[in-house]
């Protein structure tokens, strides 16, 4: 059996969920990042579900399933990255954190390419994240805490200082 690994696909703008429900039917193990918000109209409000990535999906895949992947409607391409011939491997613990940041926040989470200065390591002690590794990071003036895909950018949502320790570096 071949082992499966997480990459990332690029998919036509505005077809994200099609792709997501179509990879799902067809057994193919993928996450899409999503949240739900309230979106104001002049007459309403709505929760909406919406892409936190545009034009991306993950897929869990073995070198099977990556060549079925390619030939569902929508589907782009695979990320690679410039100089490589091979679609870009996500670590699986990158893609833990990062779902289970997007599984417990209770603000929003944020994606940014801009190339964060590594901040200081930390280790969420309270609320929903508990448990959630990753770097403090000051945007605005407001704590956040950082999940770095190194393919892509990082995942950034506001926390709360005090619900953070910072994580002993390993003596090597």
């Amino acid at each position: 059996m071949t082992k499966k690994r997480w990459l990332a696909v690029y998919v036509k703008m505005h077809h994200e969920k099609k792709v997501r429900d179509k990879l799902t039917k067809i057994g193919i193990e993928n996450f899409l990042p999503v949240q739900t918000e309230v979106k104001q109209w002049s007459d309403r409000k709505k929760k909406v579900e919406s892409v936190l990535i545009p034009m991306m999906i993950f897929v869990r895949v073995d070198a099977q399933e990556q060549r079925v992947v390619l030939t569902q409607p929508s589907v782009l391409r695979y990320l690679v990255l410039r100089g490589e011939h091979t679609p870009a491997e996500i670590p699986e613990n990158q893609m833990d954190q990062f779902r289970f940041m997007l599984d417990f926040s209770e603000k929003p989470v944020n994606f940014s390419i801009d190339e964060f200065i590594p901040g200081e390591k930390v280790k969420v002690v309270k609320g929903p994240l508990s448990g959630l590794e990753g770097e403090l990071v000051n945007v605005d003036g407001k704590s956040n805490i950082a999940i770095r895909i190194a393919q892509l950018g990082c995942a950034v949502v506001e926390i709360n200082s005090n619900m953070v320790k910072k994580l002993e570096e390993s003596k090597k």
